[in-house]
């Protein structure tokens, strides 16, 4: 926690002067300035902020990010927006695989300033911006890629109305997820599944396989037709 009458650092010159810049794991192709044991990043938090999962690559973003680099054809020429984008991973791959235009939005604005200094050590431009834009109409994007947003029962409620919405428009959604608690996995279709690295789960950076998904034309607890609960 900040100490009384200490100054909030400046976010991107503190991120320069405390997050070393390393590969990814499982990503060497991509570099991000990530927190250490020494990185301090209590000095940077502000009352009422947001925690700094900006700060780490998590297994959602990251399976993203290797699957998008192995398939660019799913972003080559496209608009894609990272939502929940955190350190920018899944925007930078969409970038380097050869989307159009990458925009990354993330509720907290030391994400943006990590965003902005990753894009520009990975030479991809992102437009970024800090907003919730999960109770707005759907993005003016082709599409939506979400990692790691449902570690908490309420946000996964949240997050999978918005991308109904945004399915409904006609945006492509993918989503990237280490089968955390609160994923609906009985709404999603698997498409792909990577090893990367997690920071999240407790497993303290270890390996996990986590998944790329697809929405499923079906919500969860509904009885579609041809099941087998539907003739039961």
């Amino acid at each position: 926690m900040k100490r009384p009458g200490m100054s909030q650092p400046e976010p991107a010159a503190f991120i320069e002067a405390n997050l070393p810049i390393s590969p990814v794991p499982s990503i060497p192709e991509i570099l991000l300035h990530t927190a250490g044991p020494t990185s301090g990043l209590w000095r940077l938090a502000g009352r009422g902020d947001p925690p700094p999962y900006w700060a780490y690559p998590w297994a959602g973003g990251a399976v993203l990010a290797r699957h998008l680099l192995d398939r660019p054809e799913m972003v080559t020429g496209r608009r894609v927006l990272d939502l929940g984008a955190g350190s920018g991973l899944v925007a930078i791959a969409a970038a380097k695989a050869g989307a159009r235009a990458v925009t990354a939005v993330d509720i907290d604005a030391n994400a943006i300033a990590a965003i902005g200094l990753n894009a520009a050590i990975n030479g991809v431009n992102i437009v970024a911006w800090a907003a919730d834009i999960i109770e707005e109409p759907p993005p003016a994007t082709d599409l939506l890629v979400v990692g790691d947003l449902f570690y908490d029962p309420s946000l996964a409620l949240r997050v999978m109305a918005f991308l109904r919405r945004c399915q409904a428009s006609g945006i492509e959604v993918l989503i990237g997820d280490p089968e955390r608690a609160y994923l609906p996995q009985g709404e999603l279709s698997r498409i792909a599944t990577h090893a990367v690295a997690d920071f999240g789960g407790g497993t303290g950076g270890g390996a996990v396989q986590a998944g790329v998904f697809a929405l499923s034309g079906k919500v969860e607890g509904e009885i579609m037709p041809g099941d087998p609960a539907a003739t039961a």
